[in-house]
Order: C-alpha cells, then sequence, then structure tokens
C-alpha cells in the first residue's frame, strides 16, 4: 500500500479522498491554489504544496507544477478526484512516465473511452446496447449524412466526439438544418475541444438518465455496484440523483449490469468507472463512460456498503478488489442533493464569506461539504459547495429524512440552491419517480413564464 498520496483537486471531493487516506494510514499532500489557502483538507493534510493562482489553468490544470509537487513531497500516487485532469489521458500518462501512480484507468483507456466515437464502437462490440446512430465519425459528403438523417428518424442530434457537459451538441428537426448543423458543431468542436470530429445519433425526446457504477481491478475482475438515475437536471448538469433507479426491473438491473462488467473486462479497465445510459420506452441506450469517481458516488456507497474511494486506491496499489460480485447487496434507497453557491433563481454564481452554517443530522444522513463558519466561497471555480446524501430502507423514507434536512440546514452569507432542493422534494412528478432529463428545464420555465 501507498505511504503517501497527493491529491490533485480542492474542495469536498479532496477532503474526501483525504478522510479515506487517513482511515488507511496514508499520509496526504495538498496541493492548491492561491484563493484556496483555507480549503478544510489543505489545513488537515500531512504536507501542502501551493502550485499556482486562482486560475485553474494555472493552478489545478498546472501538469508540471502538480508533478513537480509529488517529486519534492516524495509523493507516491496522486488521486484526480473529478473534474480538472481526472479524465485527462496525458496527464495520467506523464504521471506514470515520472513514476508516481496515477489513481485511476490507464491513459489508453481514459483516450479510447474519452472519444465517444471510439467509445460507442468499443461498447457495441462488447454488446452493450447503443443509441441509434452513425456508428462512427460524419463524414463530409451531404447526400449521404442526410440519407443517413432519414434512416434514423427526426429529430437526430450531432455530437462532438470530444464534449462533455452539455457542450458540442445540437437537435435537428429537418433536412433543411441539418447541414449547417453539422457544420456549426465541427465548427465548436474543434474551437472547444481540439477536435473536429462529430456524429449523429436518434434525439430521444423523453429519456430518463441513468447511470451504472463499476469497478475493476488489475487482475481482471470487474463488479457492478448498481445503477444510480440522474434525471433531475437543469442545463445538463445534475442537481438531485438517486440509487436505485425507480421503476428499473431487477432482470433489466442484472442484464446492463453483466453487460458492463463484460465491457469493462474487454477493454482492460481499471478503477472506478461509470457507464451513463439513456433510459425511454423500457429500453437503455450507452451515450458514454465518465473513466473517474463521480460525483454522485455517494448514493451507491450508502446502498452497497462499499467505500469506493478506498477501493481505488487499493486497486491502485495492485491489491484484488476486496468482494465479489455475489458479495454485493444493494440494500434501502438513497437521494444527494448537490448544494450549490449560486441564486436558487437566477442560477448566478453567489461567491462570499458564509458567516453561519449548520449541518443537519439525524439517522440515514450524510453531509460531503469542506465549508465551515467564516469559510470564503472563492468565484474562481465551480459553485458546488457541497452535497446532502440521505438514506432509508424505503424510498419514501429516503425522501423524508431528506426533507428533514434540507429544513435543518443553515447556510448564511451567501445565496444557495437550498431553497430549489426544498421545493423538489416535495414537488409531485419526483415523490412518482421516473422524471425525464427535461423535466426541471420545463418546470423552472413554466415559473419563470407565470411570475
Amino acid at each position: 500500500m501507498f505511504d503517501k498520496i497527493l491529491i490533485a483537486n480542492r474542495g469536498e471531493i479532496a477532503l474526501r479522498i483525504l478522510r479515506a487516506c487517513r482511515e488507511m494510514g496514508i499520509k496526504t499532500v495538498a496541493v492548491h491554489s492561491d484563493a484556496d489557502r483555507d480549503l478544510k483538507h489543505v489545513r488537515l493534510a500531512d504536507e501542502t504544496v501551493c502550485i499556482g493562482p486562482a486560475r485553474s489553468n494555472e493552478s489545478y490544470l498546472n501538469v508540471p507544477a502538480i508533478i513537480s509537487a509529488a517529486e519534492v513531497t516524495d509523493a507516491e500516487a496522486i488521486h484526480p478526484g473529478y473534474g480538472f485532469l481526472s479524465e485527462n489521458a496525458d496527464f495520467a500518462e506523464r504521471v506514470e512516465s515520472s513514476g508516481f501512480v496515477f489513481i485511476g484507468p490507464r491513459a489508453e483507456t481514459i483516450r479510447l473511452m474519452g472519444d465517444k466515437v471510439s467509445a460507442k464502437a468499443a461498447m457495441q462490440a462488447a454488446g452493450v446496447p447503443c443509441v441509434p446512430g452513425s456508428g462512427g465519425a460524419l463524414g463530409d459528403d451531404a447526400e449521404k449524412n442526410l440519407a443517413l438523417a432519414k434512416e434514423i428518424g427526426y429529430p437526430v442530434i450531432i455530437k462532438a466526439a470530444g464534449g462533455g457537459g452539455g457542450r458540442g451538441m445540437r437537435v435537428v428537426h429537418s433536412d433543411g438544418a441539418l447541414l449547417n448543423a453539422i457544420s456549426l458543431t465541427r465548427n465548436e468542436a474543434q474551437a472547444a475541444f481540439n477536435n473536429p470530429v462529430v456524429y449523429m445519433e436518434k434525439y430521444l425526446e423523453k429519456p430518463r438518465h441513468i447511470e451504472f457504477q463499476v469497478i475493476a481491478d488489475s487482475h481482471g475482475n470487474a463488479i457492478c455496484l448498481g445503477e444510480r438515475d440522474c434525471s433531475m437536471q437543469r442545463r445538463h448538469q445534475k442537481v438531485i440523483e438517486e440509487a436505485p433507479a425507480p421503476g428499473i426491473s431487477e432482470e433489466q438491473r442484472q442484464l446492463i449490469g453483466q453487460r458492463c462488467v463484460e465491457a469493462c473486462q474487454r477493454i482492460g479497465y481499471r478503477g472506478a468507472g461509470t457507464f451513463e445510459f439513456l433510459y425511454e420506452n423500457g429500453e437503455f441506450y450507452f451515450i458514454e463512460m465518465n473513466t473517474r469517481l463521480q460525483v454522485e458516488h455517494p448514493v451507491t456507497e450508502k446502498i452497497s456498503g462499499i467505500d469506493l474511494v478506498r477501493e481505488q486506491i487499493q486497486v491502485a496499489a495492485g491489491e484484488p478488489l476486496s468482494f465479489t460480485q455475489d458479495q454485493v447487496k444493494l440494500r434501502g434507497h438513497s437521494i444527494e442533493c448537490r448544494i450549490n453557491a449560486e441564486d436558487p433563481q437566477s442560477f448566478m454564481p453567489s461567491p462570499g464569506t458564509i458567516t453561519q452554517y449548520h449541518s443537519p443530522g439525524g439517522p440515514g444522513i450524510r453531509v460531503d461539504t469542506h465549508i465551515y463558519n467564516g469559510y470564503r466561497v472563492p468565484p474562481h471555480y465551480d459553485s458546488m459547495i457541497g452535497k446532502l446524501i440521505s438514506y432509508g430502507k424505503t424510498r419514501q423514507i429516503a425522501i423524508a429524512r431528506m426533507r428533514g434536512a434540507l429544513s435543518e440546514i443553515v447556510i448564511e452569507g451567501i445565496k444557495t440552491n437550498i431553497p430549489l432542493h426544498r421545493e423538489l422534494l416535495h414537488d409531485a412528478a419526483f415523490e412518482n419517480g421516473g422524471t425525464d432529463i427535461h423535466y426541471l428545464e420545463k418546470k423552472l420555465k413554466a415559473q419563470a413564464d407565470n411570475s
């Protein structure tokens, strides 16, 4: 096992990784920007290194600075968390070539799954169901592209192979708009991702977003830990996640989970990962794989009883998984609300000093956050400041406990989206379960139109 790990991230996930390391008896190195000297995990780490100014591209995305920090502190491995460099194949390669262990998949696997065209081809070869589409990159033959769209059936969506986070996508409803949409998306993809490759898929009109958690070791073992429903979204960003997904049969869970496991084994996957699907009319369609730990991993931990960060570290150290698929028993229900420092109506970021913070408690409540009284939320990074997680034997109990936790939590001095969460936890459609990915956008638009 490692003696010392460098945490190449910030905020709640950096604190989560630090706590796992402490539990395992591993020393920690916290790298931080000038703006993050007062982060909780920086105060708690065994060693700290400032790696640059507040701007991400000069600090948390500064690969030479991170590698240098690992060298001067004699760290053995680097955990990237999520976001920033966590799915950057060049970074993973640089970490390994510099003599450190990257706590995540191999660089070639990240590249394979990071390109949505090659990822889809790999999944089709593994028998994972995919959205009907071009089956590869779109060429320049206009007639061929028009014929393909007619064969798939409108509406279709043009996607950038290197895209993500809702960027590099364009929905097309007719022949007249298709060719221009392909050209525009190509230009955007080149500018945003330095990769002009685009592809075409059937646009599903009312899908749910359901993802399957996997973890694999370097000994050929791969395990599925069930699924999560992440359909409550705004602008392709998740707001509430839950596990298991309402309305998914045990037969479907087993079938898709097994396909994901087989896909991991086929591509030689190592570490934690997530297969993301759209689900409509009883059918699953693969859209992408995230080759990292997800923000919403706590809901899977709650229903499985498995510490995903601990398993990530053990797998990276060359150890086999500490459990088998037969030992995975999913019990109860868990819900996660992402707490953001933002105006609950305009959704504009709300940085500033937290003048009062009170954490909720009670049975089945978990809070993953780095904030504290007097902490100043900087304006330079993502607005998420924490995650509130509830667990219960049933979905109804998990909802009731989350309502209680949302009524108890106090964050003053800045605006947060807690009022939105309180409203959603009493929303009839959410209570019933199974809302599609457009539900929240439509709800917010209707409220804006009526105000």
